[in-house]
């Protein structure tokens, strides 16, 4: 039994060095879930060009290839002015924590998942000039050209209903795929968990483009661009288009 039990723990202490050690190769957008953030790098064989995560919206995808936990750096007067006053109350991650003792440029951590040719890397401020990071796999197997990926990353449950097909439920994080009609639109109607009860937000429709990866992603943020010029925001939940043309969503 004890050798049994050791022969495990080899295995586990192995695999975890393996994950530690596993290298990728990407192209990475990486988008702001709040105001703009400048002066980005990744640290890939040294860092390298600087990059703004634009708030919700792409610009400029940058070229990753390194361990499979990807390090995202800033200088730390910057990163301690981007996340002054934010109530994000998320705990630091104690590995970035560790981490940045080293070097206190480290402000962020993001796991690229297995495979992947292709992320998109929300990144949110967290506390004490770090950032929060949430990756998407948009590599094109998981994120066909020419259909809908339509992503939760709300706190609350969210119901669905595209093309007036059956209503789907999505908790926090879940996703689905949908194709459009065939006059290239999706027709969707929100509704959002209000304590038990289903409250409904809104009926849209949405064109998606056969050359292009689009995913709408419904979130609830306090964020300058979601005021409009009077003050005023759309719901009580807010929603983002991304848009990626064929041309970028192609492997690095």
């Amino acid at each position: 039994m004890k050798s049994k039990l050791l022969t495990l723990a080899f295995v586990a202490a192995v695999a975890l060095a393996s994950a530690a050690t596993a290298q990728v190769s990407v192209k990475a957008d990486l988008v702001s879930w709040g105001e703009d953030i400048p002066g980005l790098t990744l640290k890939s064989a040294g860092k390298g060009e600087p990059v703004t995560a634009l708030a919700f919206r792409y610009s400029k995808p940058v070229r990753y290839s390194g361990p499979e936990v990807m390090e995202i750096h800033q200088d730390p007067a910057t990163a301690a002015k981007a996340t002054e006053g934010s109530q994000n109350t998320a705990a630091i991650p104690p590995e970035l924590a560790e981490l940045r003792k080293k070097d206190p440029t480290l402000v962020a951590l993001a796991k690229v998942p297995a495979g992947s040719t292709r992320v998109t890397v929300l990144i949110a401020p967290l506390s004490a000039g770090t950032y929060q990071t949430y990756v998407i796999d948009d590599d094109p197997t998981k994120l066909p050209l020419g259909q809908l990926r339509i992503l939760n990353y709300s706190p609350v449950k969210i119901a669905m209903r595209c093309n007036g097909k059956a209503v789907k439920e999505m908790g926090t994080k879940d996703s689905f795929v949908v194709p459009p009609q065939e006059d290239g639109q999706v027709i969707y109607e929100l509704a959002y968990d209000n304590q038990g009860k289903w409250k409904m937000q809104e009926n849209n429709l949405l064109a998606v483009n056969p050359k292009e990866q689009v995913q709408l992603i419904v979130l609830k943020s306090n964020a300058d661009f979601f005021t409009n010029s009077d003050g005023g925001r759309s719901g009580f939940l807010q929603k983002v288009v991304l848009r990626r043309p064929a041309e970028e969503a192609a492997a690095p």
